[in-house]
This record gives C-alpha cells, sequence and structure tokens, in this order.
C-alpha cells in the first residue's frame, strides 16, 4: 500500500499554498494533493456566474510567497483562477496532484502511528486506499455539490429559468431579459451590476440589506508603493498594509460601531440617487461586522442604480406566480430568469468520515487549537481563512505552522502530534463568529472555540502572527508521543 508522510486534501487557493510550503521546507517529506474535481481552482473553477470576483483584496489573498502583481485590487475570478493555476505550474504541483479522488475516510491507527485513508475515484467510482503519516486538509468548508436554496413555494409554477448561482449554464442567455435576483450578500451584489449591462432590467430583491461598501478597484497607493519600493520590498509591506487597514477597519466596527454606521452611511448619500431610501435598502439591523461585510469595487451598484437599470426591493416572498414572484407587501414581480442567490451550504473537512483508534469522530464535540487543529485528533490540520479578512493570511499561518510542526516531529523521531485541552472549565462557543444564515445553519456540526489561547480563535492576522508563527511548537498543549522505529525515521 502506498505510504504519503503527508496527504493535502484540496487543489484550491489553500492546497496550492500548501503545496509550496511542504516543498520549501519539508524537502524529506512525501505529499500528494488529492483533488475532487478535475480542475485546480476549488472555489475560483467551480463559480462561473457573470461579474464574479474576489471580496478580499488581492494583495491579501494572494500568496505571501508570490505576491499579486495584476492591476486590480478587487480582481475577477479568471485573473484569480489563472493566477492559482501558474502558482501551481511555477512551484512544480501539478504532477503532485491527484485529480478525481475524493477522500471519504480517514482512521487513525495508534499502534502504526499512521491514517489509514480511502478515496474514492469520481471517474470509475473505485475506491482508492493508502496511508500517510500527517492529513492536511484544504478543502475549504463550502459544500460543493450544491447551494442552499430555502423552500420557496410555487416554484414548479413559474414559467421562466430558476438558477442557483453555484450552478451557473455557460449558455445562459439573458441579454434583454427581466432578472430578478434573490439576495442581498456577496453573489447578489456581484451578480447584479454584471447582469445589468445586458439584461432589460436587474431587480435585486432582498428580505434586508447588507452593508455594502466601495472600493476602488484599483488601489492608488499599492500602486505608488509598487513604483517606490524594490520588488522584494513591496509585495511584503503592501500586505501588511491592507491587512492592517482592514483589521483597524473590524476593530472599529466592533469598539464604535455607531462611527462606523456614520461613515458608511455618508458614503452611500454621496453614491446613491438624492432622495433615495436608504434606511429601507441599505440600512441592516445588525451591528457592521456582524456579517461579512459587501465590497463592492469602484461603486458598480450604485451606478447600475443610478443609470435606472438596478432596482432594489426590500419585501419577503410569498409564492413564486407564472410569471414570477408575488411579495408579501402585495407587489408583483415579474421575471424572465430568477436567480437564487440565497446563500451557501458548510461542510466541514468536506465529509470526510474521521476515525480515530476505531472510535468515529463527531466534530462538533472538538475544540479548535489555534484555529487549525482539533483536541484529541492526531495528525490532522485544517486551513480556515479569516472571516474579518481575507482567506489566505490565516492560511499562510496555517501553512507555517504546520511545517514546523512536521520537521519538529521528524527531527526528534516522535510520529505523533495532538492537542489536549486539560481545562475541564473551558467555556465554549461557535467557531466562526458570524450572525450569517449560511454560519448559523451549520454551527451545531462544526467545530468549537475555548474561551483562552490557544483554544480561541483571534480573528486577528496580528495577533496570530505573534502567536502562531512566532510561538514555540512546544506549547504544553500540543502532545508528541509515539516514537518511531529507527528505521522508519531515518527513511523518512
Amino acid at each position: 500500500m502506498e505510504h504519503l508522510d503527508v496527504l493535502v486534501v484540496g487543489a484550491g487557493l489553500s492546497g496550492i499554498g500548501a503545496g509550496h510550503y511542504l516543498k520549501e521546507k519539508c524537502p524529506w517529506a512525501s505529499f500528494a494533493i488529492f483533488e475532487a474535481r478535475e480542475a485546480i481552482g476549488g472555489t475560483w473553477d467551480l463559480f462561473r456566474y457573470p461579474g464574479i470576483r474576489s471580496d478580499s483584496d488581492m494583495f491579501t489573498l494572494g500568496y505571501s510567497f508570490r505576491p499579486w502583481n495584476g492591476e486590480k485590487s478587487i480582481a475577477d475570478g479568471d485573473s484569480i483562477l489563472q493566477y492559482i493555476k501558474d502558482t501551481a505550474a511555477e512551484e512544480g504541483l501539478i504532477p503532485r496532484i491527484r485529480f478525481g479522488h475524493r477522500v471519504v475516510r480517514a482512521e487513525w491507527s495508534s499502534d502504526e502511528a499512521q491514517w489509514h485513508v480511502s478515496a474514492e475515484r469520481t471517474d470509475t467510482g473505485q475506491t482508492v486506499e493508502l496511508t500517510c503519516g500527517f492529513i492536511f486538509s484544504c478543502s475549504g468548508y463550502y459544500r460543493y455539490d450544491h447551494g442552499y436554496l430555502p423552500p420557496f413555494d410555487g416554484m414548479d409554477r413559474f414559467g421562466g429559468t430558476v438558477i442557483h448561482p453555484q450552478d451557473w449554464p455557460e449558455d445562459l442567455d439573458y441579454a434583454g431579459k427581466r432578472v430578478v435576483v434573490i439576495g442581498s450578500g456577496a453573489t447578489a451584489v456581484t451578480l447584479v451590476p454584471a447582469m445589468a449591462g445586458q439584461a432589460a432590467h436587474v431587480t435585486m430583491l432582498q428580505r434586508s440589506p447588507t452593508y455594502i461598501a466601495s472600493l476602488p478597484a484599483r488601489d492608488p497607493i499599492a500602486d505608488f508603493m509598487r513604483k517606490a519600493l524594490p520588488e522584494r520590498l513591496s509585495g511584503p509591506a503592501i500586505r501588511w498594509m491592507k491587512a492592517l487597514l482592514t483589521q483597524g477597519s473590524y476593530q472599529l466596527s466592533r469598539r464604535r460601531p455607531e462611527l462606523m454606521k456614520k461613515l458608511l452611511r455618508k458614503q452611500l448619500e454621496k453614491a446613491l440617487p438624492a432622495g433615495y431610501d436608504i434606511d429601507t435598502h441599505f440600512t441592516p439591523r445588525y451591528n457592521p461586522w456582524d456579517q461579512r461585510f459587501c465590497v463592492i469595487p469602484d461603486g458598480d451598484l450604485f451606478k447600475a442604480i443610478h443609470a435606472g437599470t438596478v432596482d432594489v426591493v426590500t419585501d419577503h416572498i410569498q409564492t413564486f406566480t407564472e410569471k414570477g414572484l408575488l411579495l408579501e407587501s402585495g407587489a408583483e414581480l415579474d421575471a424572465d430568469i430568477i436567480v437564487t442567490a440565497t446563500g451557501l451550504e458548510l461542510l466541514f473537512l468536506g465529509g470526510v468520515e474521521l476515525v480515530v483508534d476505531g472510535e468515529k469522530v463527531d466534530p462538533a464535540t472538538k475544540l479548535s487549537y489555534k484555529g487549525m487543529m482539533l483536541e484529541g485528533i492526531p495528525n490532522l490540520a485544517i486551513a480556515i481563512g479569516y472571516t474579518n479578512a481575507s482567506w489566505t493570511l490565516k492560511c499562510d499561518l496555517t501553512c507555517d505552522y504546520v511545517t514546523r510542526l512536521l520537521n519538529h516531529m521528524n527531527t526528534t523521531g516522535l510520529g505523533q502530534c495532538m492537542p489536549v485541552n486539560r481545562d475541564a472549565s473551558m467555556v465554549t462557543r461557535p467557531i466562526l463568529d458570524l450572525t450569517s444564515g449560511y454560519v448559523q445553519r451549520s454551527a451545531d456540526r462544526f467545530p468549537k472555540q475555548g474561551s483562552r489561547f490557544p483554544w480561541q480563535v483571534y480573528q486577528s492576522y496580528v495577533r496570530d502572527y505573534r502567536a502562531i508563527k512566532m510561538s514555540r511548537i512546544e506549547d504544553g498543549e500540543m502532545v508528541f508521543s509515539n516514537p518511531r522505529p529507527r528505521e522508519r525515521a531515518l527513511a523518512s
């Protein structure tokens, strides 16, 4: 049976980053990247709806080891996908990727100090068995096979086309059509202005507003720093600048929510037509950063409203009709196409079944260690990004830590590392600290975080940089054991 030192799960943004770190910092380790789909890119290859783009700046969403050099700070999906593909090619990772391999089960044996992994070939249905010393899950937490769709009444009566953005058809022609986009999150505010350029009219139908901030698609400060600084300095400098600005905005929102509301309100008043009903359509009932902000480049949504090609309607759906939607207010919206941008579903570890020494693991009963490992689960790390900043900022720290952890075990000849919580009085709460519907719907199936570090999740790049990258591996709560046989240690 094939044995790998490390099995990376997922060839998206995180998995390609993990591959770089393993090659660069653990040259002794054999590893492969198992990807369930037939392509690199993960989320950025899966989603194909019009206008798809980043909702984080690319200077922090890009890799620290390969700084983003594109012109736009808020980049389109095709550019991001190409960036991931180019990185994989330059790093020599493509031969390491096994496409069409979906990991379905992983069983840890303490006697052997290794995982027994079962993967399913998505093309043939064949089961592939292998062992590995360490699993690094980089599959994110979105469910890839379908998105979230509420049980709307009367959908079968509608005579037009209903589409979920996660299943966008390549041949959809919406030119000259009346479109209703249901939703107000990042997907909706991306789709609406993108479709407005060709559609006869687009209506964004929302139950309640979301905080929306306009940022320049091209960052003038970053452009200046690129010109003023040598390339080896400009990448890290811009990355830190953007990370600190994002963190500052988040902290201001948390500590002075009323001030942040006023600042956002002033931006809306300048961007929207005079007399626009901001209170109804753009004033959420929650505080800033209780849910993720929606970022729009160069105010494209506001410009489309100004042009009259987009309307925003805030109401509840009573039922689908033959011609469109009947709302609870009694108003009717006629449509040729209805897009249900109603959210995503989350799936921890991509649905992989975990078993440790014969006992099935329920992740919801486990505490998260530093936001990247689980108490009582040996030799398993998980790349999960920030909810209030770029995904890659946290994943870079996680990758660096994992390679340090692997090198420590390789040097000491120990085959097992496992976070252990000895504090029975630990207070727990959800690991994802957002009130968004997609988070709340799945919170009971995700691990928890504790009331103190390393079990507490900071959601702060500055604090994590110090607590993860600059901390010792041996911290008293990471327990090392299981000395490897000498001949196996030497072989590694």
